[in-house]
């Protein structure tokens, strides 16, 4: 069974220095059709403007997942991390018993486009803590690579993806037209397939940039570039 998710239907708030899309239900955006995907809370497709950017607020009690596309967002939190994330860059913060951080964009003439993720963690009251890795363009073409594991909590080998506090895998993927990957879910798990940019196809139906797919009770996730595309995969439970 496979349910696509428009980029035209998802929710939008433009507050000048800030345009951002929800696939989810998020702030003044409810769809109460759409509140998630498992754990999968949160997929927001930002771009801010230069100069600009999110003062210092609070989490608690969620996995959030940041993966940039273009220009630079400054990252620093209260557990005395900093750093400047650029395209290929992921970052994974643990909000846990909670944090205080903000994200700003530092150039001048350049914005900064990037998807936010939020993913309910396992338990509540984590200690919070904090991951970053880049992961190329050359290092996902033409598969599924997977950058963010929670499935065996450690079990992956050093160098390999980010930590997850839940059972979730997050796999990123750059295909040109022709190319194709496939993935299949165990039983009783759900794939949430988010496409990037360019345009693919999902067991066959056509998905372009901002679409997405919910796809449940199916042996393979079968992808196929039609031009050049990248796209993210959660394998949820």
């Amino acid at each position: 069974m496979m349910k696509i998710r428009r980029n035209d239907e998802r929710g939008r708030a433009d507050h000048g220095w800030l345009d951002s899309r929800h696939t989810f239900s998020f702030a003044g955006y409810y769809d109460p059709a759409h509140m998630g995907f498992g754990p999968l809370r949160v997929i927001n497709e930002d771009r801010v403007a230069p100069a600009e950017g999110f003062g210092t607020h609070s989490h608690r009690d969620m996995e959030i997942i940041t993966y940039v596309l273009s220009g630079t967002l400054a990252h620093a939190d209260s557990m005395g991390n900093a750093s400047e994330l650029k395209p290929g860059d992921v970052q994974r913060m643990t909000a846990g018993t909670g944090v205080r951080h903000r994200e700003m964009n530092p150039s001048l003439d350049e914005p900064v486009h990037f998807l936010q993720i939020w993913i309910e963690p396992e338990r509540p009251g984590l200690i919070p803590s904090y991951e970053e890795k880049r992961f190329g363009r050359d290092a996902k073409r033409g598969k599924l690579l997977k950058i963010v594991a929670g499935r065996g909590h450690g079990d992956e080998p050093a160098g390999g993806p980010l930590r997850m506090h839940q059972d979730v895998d997050l796999y990123a993927s750059v295909l040109a037209a022709g190319d194709a990957v496939e993935h299949p879910p165990d039983p009783g798990r759900g794939v949430w397939v988010q496409v990037i940019s360019g345009r693919v196809t999902a067991n066959g139906a056509a998905l372009g940039a901002g679409d997405a797919a919910a796809v449940r009770r199916v042996d393979a996730v079968r992808l196929q570039g039609v031009d050049e595309a990248e796209l993210l995969l959660f394998d949820v439970a």
